[in-house]
């Protein structure tokens, strides 16, 4: 491993300096009252990662400034007029357009800082929008806050939710909803908070907006299945049923091969919702974590964030879990069937194989029976022609003029040959099973070594 020295001599780490830097990788922002603040959200597909980031570098190149020379977790720039901050994340790419020069003749949605954009500069930016929002920004140090009816035609007469974060220091008003010009809107009143603390609590607000909405991405897709899910509870019910009948003649093979079809369903369906719900419950944790660090007081009459949040998006995040655990459980359902079911062919298979094997049985019996008969009848014949050849030997003997008995001795001979023949069968038959046998016991050794 490589190491460097520092002043006092210790062998360093090589990736030390990164692990500090990454503490510091995503700086809170600082920002002054009254501002506008303009927030996208882009997901993109792996062809258009590089393409969206040279699309970024543009923006350097319009403001006659120099690019950076390699992608980046954040980048922060500052156009004079204009603030740009883009950060990458796993699943999108996030910018924050930030204009702190306001008109306060005009209300806070009639501008935002995408207008300070070049031209033709966003239209052309890859990638899917998942979020978009404006965020109005303005002092209550300088100025009285408007009544409630001046905030609500801001959000175009839309059913309000707010809170003041930061235990009173600031109020925010926002619908959660899509306005006329297709984005959200956020209206927040600084009544007694610093830059910095200003910042961190506008971060808060645009992670816990982005958040839910790519913790709802999981919800269409739980949705979908479930609906699917139903049918085939049924289908594995029926199945099961089916195989529990022992009355009814089951095709196996088509009943196994069933099983297989649905297994091959529910494995396609975890593929495909595994991460994104697995995501979902990641995006909730955080949002509830953005939200405790709000610190909200209520609003007289209005849902806080909180109270809107965990009413609307837990029940979403319940319904993709639980669609998750469905999809486990049927698998799960699945695979014991399917075992069953294997049992039950293995079972059937064992009785065909004992079946198969008492006939074989029968049949070498049988086989046995008719090899002690031909060895019978092989016997009377090979006695019979070794009886026809002495015969003749004792012809040519009895020829030469030895005499004797040839009757006498033809018949004498004929039991003396018929046991040689007998010995010598018995013998041989003997021996081959002694073969048999010997190696019979080599194949049990060498098993057993094995």
């Amino acid at each position: 491993m490589n190491t460097e020295s520092n002043a006092y001599g210790l062998s360093i780490h090589p990736m030390r300096e990164e692990l500090y830097a990454e503490l510091h990788s995503r700086p809170f922002q600082v920002l002054s009252s009254p501002a506008r603040i303009s927030y996208l959200a882009v997901m993109l597909s792996p062809d258009h990662k590089q393409k969206e980031f040279e699309h970024f570098c543009c923006l350097y190149e319009n403001f006659q400034q120099q690019p950076p020379s390699q992608e980046g977790v954040c980048y922060e720039v500052d156009f004079g007029s204009l603030r740009v901050r883009r950060e990458k994340h796993l699943e999108f790419t996030s910018y924050m357009f930030i204009n702190t020069k306001t008109n306060e003749q005009v209300s806070p949605f009639d501008s935002n800082a995408l207008s300070a954009l070049p031209q033709g500069w966003l239209a052309a930016l890859p990638g899917t929008i998942i979020a978009a929002f404006h965020i109005a920004i303005e002092d209550a140090r300088t100025q009285p806050e408007p009544d409630l009816l001046s905030v609500k035609s801001g959000f175009e007469s839309m059913r309000l939710v707010g809170s003041r974060p930061q235990n009173g220091d600031a109020q925010v008003w926002t619908t959660f909803q899509l306005h006329s010009d297709g984005c959200g809107r956020f209206l927040i009143y600084n009544k007694n908070m610093s830059d910095s603390q200003l910042g961190r609590m506008v971060q808060r607000v645009v992670e816990i907006e982005t958040y839910r909405l790519m913790a709802l991405l999981g919800l269409p897709i739980a949705r979908k299945y479930n609906s699917q899910l139903a049918k085939m509870d049924e289908q594995l019910a029926t199945t099961t049923a089916r195989l529990a009948d022992s009355t009814e003649k089951l095709d196996e093979q088509a009943l196994l091969a069933e099983l297989i079809d649905m297994a091959a369903w529910v494995e396609a369906a975890r593929a495909q919702t595994t991460f994104r719900f697995s995501a979902t419950n990641a995006y909730h944790d955080l949002v509830l974590k953005r939200l405790t660090e709000l610190k909200e007081d209520e609003v007289s009459g209005h849902l806080t964030i909180t109270e809107f949040m965990t009413r609307r998006l837990t029940p979403a995040v319940r319904t993709c879990k639980a669609t998750g655990d469905h999809l486990e459980n049927l698998s799960r359902r699945i695979d014991r069937v399917s075992d069953m079911m294997r049992t039950r062919v293995e079972m059937s298979i064992q009785s065909q194989n004992q079946h198969l094997l008492a006939s074989m049985d029968r049949r070498s019996k049988i086989q046995l029976a008719m090899q002690h008969t031909v060895e019978g009848l092989s016997v009377a014949a090979i006695s019979y022609y070794s009886v026809g050849l002495l015969k003749f030997i004792i012809e040519a003997v009895y020829d030469k003029g030895v005499h004797f008995d040839k009757s006498l001795v033809i018949g004498l001979s004929v039991p003396l040959v018929v046991g040689g023949v007998w010995f010598t069968t018995r013998k041989i038959h003997k021996r081959f099973l002694l073969l048999a046998k010997a190696r019979e016991e080599q194949e049990k050794r060498s098993e057993s070594k094995k």
